[in-house]
């Protein structure tokens, strides 16, 4: 190859080697949601257009003009909050930095210039990290790496923001379900109090009793005011994990109950080790764990040792004699490891692949106990809700009818018939917080299946059976 010609043949070589595949942020979304079908539905996007943004908001007016279901208030989320935006450009930004690591530096040209007597002496230098081109293509598998990672936190962390979504959903309406049945109570309280003194006031009860009427009245009082303000909070919480403005807050309408129990629970074949490695936090710590050990061999060179190479040309011009003569060569600049051999980098490196092996480990580890433990809950709080449904709501219910034929016969007085009432409406709210606490382990057991366990915030369900109605007498 003549030598004119070796220098630009170079340089492409450089070149092609350092041309990185750049970052397609649409490709990665569309990948997220693939590897996230039942959260996402495909309809995860980052809008950067005006357009996007309009098509985001018509679709946020649309689904705001119904009662919002558990689907419509995910695909609303996707669409209208900053939150779930912020996550995707923060990916975007992730994955660029990476590919950025999986390039050469730029080469550094130096010109001199200088005049001695009659002499001037021009001098040109191009020089570039010599070491940088060697550990190329290893630095840009790891870059690789480093950008699926990205991937993979962004498949993890919408994961985790749709089931915060559901999650809040299911409070919501769990707590306007519930505030119903508050108001309820309130009123069959207010009607035992007002009767009480009726009947006081004739003489057919007596002070205690009366009072007893009435310390009932203002501890469902009590009932009503808390039961307002979880409802407002449920409520504001969902507002906040839908990205809701003010305008679009005041027209959220939710509906009037949770949806029905299945009719069939998840197999626990669905539930099975043969998932573990399509969990998300396993494929993350997998590829932590192949970054770090092909980190090392780079760090361990690196600590050693630093080569820089430039290509030099001099041109010296003799005013004195007319003349010009040209000199070319190159440079090799070494940094000789006297003072520090790098050990402490290379401590740290080692341990650094300890940990992420280790922790690799750990996580594979507690995938199976996750696994298990969130399907517990989804079957407890199952057999829960059905058993609340299917026993105890009919059995109250026939207690009640009983109560009723029973007062129509004057066998049991009013005071009684409003007791049974008050009981059999704390039984319905014991079930919907049944039914509110299997809604709730169904979207952490969806979380855990794809690898982000989330919690659920269980609470113990209880019904008060006593009521001021037998002391009435």
């Amino acid at each position: 190859m003549p030598r004119k010609l070796r220098f630009p043949v170079a340089a492409a070589a450089v070149l092609v080697l350092a041309g990185c595949a750049t970052v397609n942020i649409d490709d990665a979304v569309q990948e997220t949601s693939r590897a996230t079908p039942g959260f996402t539905n495909g309809k995860l996007e980052l809008s950067r257009t005006d357009l996007q943004r309009q098509a985001r908001e018509r679709l946020s007016v649309e689904l705001l003009d119904k009662p919002l279901s558990m689907d419509d208030a995910v695909q609303l989320a996707l669409a209208n909050s900053p939150s779930v935006q912020a996550l995707i450009a923060q990916s975007w930004a992730d994955m660029a930095n990476a590919n950025q690591a999986g390039r050469i530096g730029n080469p550094i040209f130096t010109f001199e210039r200088v005049r001695v007597g009659q002499e001037l002496e021009i001098g040109r230098l191009l020089s570039f990290g010599l070491l940088d081109l060697l550990t190329l293509p290893q630095r840009q598998v790891i870059a690789r790496n480093q950008v699926a990672q990205a991937k993979t936190q962004l498949s993890a962390n919408v994961v985790e923001q749709v089931s915060q979504v559901r999650q809040a959903w299911v409070r919501a309406v769990a707590a306007r379900q519930l505030l119903a049945y508050a108001e309820q109570v309130n009123r069959s309280a207010q009607a035992s109090a007002e009767l009480a003194r009726r009947m006081q006031q004739v003489g057919n009860f007596t002070r205690l009793q009366r009072a007893r009427q009435h310390a009932f009245y203002a501890d469902a009082t009590s009932q009503l005011a808390s039961a307002r303000h979880a409802e407002t909070a449920a409520r504001e919480e969902l507002v906040r994990q839908l990205g809701l403005a003010t305008e679009q807050a005041r027209g959220l309408k939710l509906p009037d109950r949770l949806p029905d129990l299945p009719k069939e629970p998840k197999a626990p074949a669905d539930v099975s080790a043969a998932a573990l490695q399509q969990r998300l936090d396993v494929q993350l710590a997998k590829l932590q764990l192949e970054a770090a050990g092909r980190s090392q061999g780079i760090a361990l060179l690196n600590s050693l040792l630093d080569l820089e190479a430039g290509v030099r040309r001099d041109t010296v011009f003799d005013n004195r004699e007319g003349t010009r003569q040209t000199a070319r060569g190159f440079e090799l600049e070494v940094r000789l490891p006297l003072f520090d051999w790098g050990g402490p980098q290379r401590a740290a490196m080692n341990a650094q692949s300890l940990l992420a092996a280790n922790r690799y480990d750990a996580v594979v580890r507690s995938a199976s106990s996750q696994l298990r433990e969130s399907y517990s809950a989804y079957r407890t709080a199952l057999d829960l809700a059905r058993h609340y449904r299917d026993e105890v709501v009919p059995l109250r219910a026939t207690i009640s009818e009983e109560n009723v034929l029973r007062y129509n016969g004057m066998l049991i007085g009013v005071f009684e018939l409003l007791a049974d009432n008050r009981d059999q409406i704390a039984t319905v709210m014991a079930a919907i917080h049944a039914q509110q606490q299997f809604w709730l382990a169904e979207a952490a057991l969806a979380a855990a299946l794809i690898g982000k366990p989330i919690a659920m915030g269980a609470t113990p369900v209880s019904t008060r059976t006593g009521s001021a109605g037998e002391d009435a007498h």
